[in-house]
């Protein structure tokens, strides 16, 4: 359904509008050592908006000089940042949250109108942004922190000292809070940052960065290049100055970054894609399942790498829950994404578009059945719209249930016990979340245990913990992100060991 009736969303247009008018009169270049930069090369790529296609702004491509420039500030800003006392790196990075939250609405604005994105979610993006600042920053104090290890005549203990200057690489999805989820952490342990942010979605990257500065970072401490990954993107994981890269983005591209930083040791730490399953049992609470699996593949467009893109349900129960199915696709409201009830917006570009409505041909040939939710409205055909669907009738050979889609699109299985359940959760490349609704608690544990997924929630969506690890297993990442996870990655751990002046020094000759 069309929301273009919305009393709110004529508000928030020209809202929009206001913010977005920077974007359009000057070109968005990059942020280097403290302040706004033009790209060296003098090219420029367009930026288009998901809504209609039309161009919001051109952008500085990017090239290695623009990377080296930032490389070389981050080097040069790091001694001093990686001394800076902790008690004054938090006070910092709690005002830069404060001004995170001063400016959630243009934030959400921005991101909502360079996406896609409903704002019903950017609002809250924006909001999880400034929380991901405050977590880590109440943690820099005891990033350092390390372990008395004592041996009967030497004293161990171990500490943490920040790895160096750190490349940034960030998706387009929900680019301003994944962008705060590796960069914050990074800041708190005292690394210095260069941020590649994806070429479909740059604009929230540039408020970042000014918010930093604002904030009291200093020159060099985080920058910005923009530009397409071929080039800008290949230039950072090659840097030989940058000492590790944090990568969010598909399963190819992290194989790429991998074996370009090979040469220099790159430390690497990816967050890939997914084919999740949520499984839903036959003593499952289904009307609490339904929820949760509508909302985890419909929300954020079903462009979210923790989306339950597999629905593998109990045979006895695949009827009532297809049916229920079919009724929720109808009412899912697709409309504009600055109004407040729209649910599911425009997909971030044409190609992607085309690629996520090719699925429904390949369902097709393969024999799967496809349900259509609510269809666009006629006033919406110039943006990269679709309507919600599913595909019923899969088998988990098909290449509906093998490839990640990353689009409001589920494909539904079926299974008969637990061990197939299983066995058919585990047979895909990808291992990066899991979800499973069942009432028998020692089912829930078996689960646990079997599932290859580096997260597993049990009767509840994505539920996130930010002191909790965040990551996959397979083809779907390497590391972890939370707590003192994302600590381990940015920073070098380093064993002290001290005589006690007891033990017998070996002697050769003399």
């Amino acid at each position: 359904m069309s929301a273009t009736g919305s009393p709110n969303l004529a508000t928030n247009s020209e809202k929009a509008a206001r913010y977005l008018a920077r974007f359009r009169e000057s070109p968005l270049g990059h942020f280097i050592n403290g302040k706004p930069a033009e790209g060296r090369s003098g090219k420029r790529f367009t930026n288009i908006s998901p809504l209609n296609n039309e161009p919001l702004g051109e952008v500085a491509a990017g090239d290695a000089r623009d990377i080296d420039d930032a490389a070389n500030a981050a080097r040069a800003a790091f001694p001093a940042w990686r001394d800076v006392p902790a008690a004054k790196r938090r006070a910092l990075l709690h005002r830069f949250a404060d001004l995170i939250e001063k400016r959630a609405e243009e934030i959400a604005l921005v991101e909502s109108s360079d996406t896609g994105q409903p704002i019903r979610f950017m609002n809250a993006a924006a909001a999880r942004a400034a929380e991901n600042f405050r977590f880590f920053a109440d943690r820099a104090p005891g990033a350092r922190d390390g372990l008395a290890l004592p041996a009967e005549e030497h004293f161990n203990f171990t500490l943490r000292q920040p790895i160096g200057p750190v490349g940034i690489i960030t998706p387009w999805n929900t680019p301003f809070m994944l962008s705060t989820w590796k960069i914050a952490p990074a800041l708190a342990a005292g690394c210095t940052v260069v941020h590649k942010p994806a070429e479909w979605s740059p604009l929230t990257a540039m408020l970042l960065a000014e918010i930093g500065i604002e904030a009291g970072l200093p020159p060099g401490v985080l920058n910005t290049v923009n530009g397409l990954g071929e080039e800008a993107g290949k230039a950072l994981t090659e840097h030989p100055d940058i000492k590790a890269i944090g990568f969010v983005g598909d399963s190819a591209t992290g194989s790429a970054i991998m074996a370009q930083g090979a040469p220099t040791l790159k430390r690497v730490h990816f967050e890939l894609g997914g084919k999740n399953p949520v499984i839903a049992f036959a003593d499952a609470d289904l009307d609490r399942a339904l929820d949760a699996v509508v909302f985890m593949i419909y929300s954020l467009n079903g462009e979210r790498c923790t989306s339950s893109s597999r629905l593998l349900v109990e045979h006895s129960i695949a009827r009532e829950f297809e049916a229920r199915l079919q009724a929720r696709l109808s009412t899912l409201r697709v409309g504009h994404p600055l109004a407040p009830e729209t649910e599911i917006g425009p997909l971030i570009h044409p190609r992607h578009r085309d690629k996520v409505l090719g699925y429904i041909e390949v369902a097709k040939r393969e024999g799967a059945r496809v349900l259509e939710g609510a269809a666009v409205a006629a006033d919406l055909a110039a943006g990269n719209y679709v309507r919600p669907f599913a595909f019923i009738g899969a088998r988990n050979d098909m290449r509906i249930a093998q490839e990640e889609i990353f689009g409001p699109c589920l494909t539904v299985i079926e299974f008969a016990d637990e061990t197939e359940a299983v066995a058919l959760a585990n047979d895909v490349r990808y291992g990066l979340t899991a979800y499973a609704w069942t009432r028998d608690v020692g089912r829930a544990h078996r689960l646990a245990r079997r599932l290859e997924a580096g997260m597993i929630w049990i009767n509840s969506e994505n539920n996130r913990h930010l002191p909790t690890p965040f990551g996959g297993m397979k083809a779907s990442g390497v590391g972890r992100d939370g707590g003192d996870y994302s600590f381990d990655f940015y920073m070098e751990t380093k064993n002290i060991c001290i005589a006690l002046d007891t033990h017998k020094v070996p002697r050769l000759g003399g």
